[in-house]
C-alpha cells in the first residue's frame, strides 16, 4: 500500500496572542501550502524519514518513545487512539511550510503524520480525535497554545475562534488574495507567548487593554469578511499589527516588510503568528499581488507566496 496524507498550513488574520487570553481570533487554512506524509506498508519497524530536516531516519519499535520529540508523541498518541502498541511501515514527511514561521508548520506536520499512521493501520481517524492529538503535540511547540493552529489545520476551514468554545466557521463573501513574505528568521512561538505572559504579569491593565482592542478588531473583521468589505479589512490588519508592536512581538524585519507591502499598494499588512520573525501576511487584489510581492523581495523577504482563501 502506498498512500499520501496531508494537512494545510494556516495564517492568523487577526487576534494572535490575545487569543491565548480568551479574546477572539480569525484564522484561515492555507490549502495550497501543505505538509505531506507519504506512507508505504512493509514488515520493518515504523520508520519516519523527514525530507526537509537533516539527520537519519527515525525508527519507532516496540520500546518506549521519547515523547519530548513531537513526531514521537504523534506516533504514540495516534497508536493509543487506534488501540495499538507498535506497527510497521514507512512514512516520508515533506512540507511546503518553513519551520517556526507562524504558518502552523508543526500542527500541519503532526496532522499529516497522524493521518498517515491511521492509513497504515487501515483505519480512519476522525477530525475531532486528530485535533485532540495535535493539540497535545502543540504544547511541546508553544507551551500554552491557544488551540487555534491545530483546529484550523485539522478541520481546514476559516474560523472565528475563542479558546474553549465551539468552532465557529466564517463564511467569506469574496475570496481573499494574500501575499505572504518570509523574514527568514526562525521565531518559535513558545518564546513569544512566554514573553507576552511576562508582560501581562508586569503591566496587567495596559496589556489587558491591548488585548481588548485586538479582540474588538477581530469582531469587526469578521463582519468585513462576511460582507466582502476588503478595503476596511486591510485597514484592520494594519491596526492589528500596530497593537502587536505594542506587545513587543514585532521586529525591525517584520515592520520593514509591512511598510514595503503598504507602499506597493496592499490593502493592509501585519505579522502573522507568534512574531519576532517568521512571516507577514498582506491583503491585496489580483492586480496588485505581483507588485507587492516584488516590493517585499526588494525589502529583504527571503521568499514570498501568493494564495487565495475562500474560493
Amino acid at each position: 500500500m502506498n498512500s499520501v496524507a496531508s494537512a494545510p498550513g494556516k495564517a492568523i488574520l487577526f487576534g494572535e496572542h490575545a487569543v491565548v487570553y480568551g479574546l477572539p481570533a480569525i484564522a484561515v487554512p492555507l490549502s495550497g501550502i501543505r505538509a505531506y506524509a507519504y506512507c508505504s506498508a512493509n514488515e520493518s519497524p515504523l520508520t519516519l524519514v523527514t525530507e526537509d530536516l537533516p539527520g537519519p531516519p527515525l525508527v519507532y519499535g516496540s520500546g518506549a518513545m521519547d515523547i519530548s520529540d513531537p513526531m514521537a508523541l504523534v506516533v504514540k498518541l495516534t497508536l493509543q487512539h487506534l488501540g495499538a502498541s507498535a506497527m510497521a511501515g514507512r512514512v516520508s514527511l515533506r512540507s511546503d511550510l518553513p519551520i517556526a514561521s507562524g504558518l502552523g508548520s508543526g500542527a500541519a506536520v503532526s496532522a499529516a503524520l497522524g493521518r498517515a499512521i491511521a492509513l497504515l493501520r487501515g483505519a480512519c481517524i476522525a477530525n475531532s480525535d486528530l485535533n485532540s492529538i495535535v493539540y497535545e503535540v502543540e504544547k511541546l511547540h508553544h507551551g500554552t497554545p491557544s488551540g487555534i493552529d491545530n483546529t484550523v489545520v485539522v478541520h481546514e476551514i476559516p474560523l472565528f475562534y475563542r479558546k474553549d468554545q465551539a468552532m465557529d466557521q466564517i463564511e467569506i463573501a469574496d475570496p481573499l488574495w494574500l501575499v505572504l513574505a518570509d523574514t527568514g528568521i526562525a521565531a518559535p512561538t513558545r518564546a513569544a507567548v512566554a514573553d507576552v505572559r511576562a508582560l501581562a504579569n508586569q503591566a496587567p491593565a495596559r496589556t489587558a487593554a491591548l488585548f481588548d482592542r485586538i479582540g474588538a478588531i477581530a469582531h469587526e473583521a469578521r463582519c468585513c469578511l462576511e460582507r466582502g468589505a476588503t478595503a476596511r479589512l486591510g485597514e484592520l490588519m494594519s491596526a492589528n499589527h500596530r497593537l502587536l508592536r505594542a506587545l513587543h512581538v514585532s521586529s525591525i524585519e517584520l515592520d520593514r516588510l509591512v511598510e514595503a507591502a503598504l507602499d506597493a499598494g496592499a490593502y493592509g499588512a501585519k505579522l502573522s503568528g507568534g512574531g519576532r520573525g517568521g512571516h507577514i501576511i498582506t491583503l491585496v487584489d489580483e492586480l496588485s499581488a505581483g507588485k507587492v510581492a516584488q516590493n517585499l523581495l526588494e525589502a529583504g523577504a527571503k521568499r514570498v507566496m501568493t494564495t487565495t482563501v475562500g474560493e
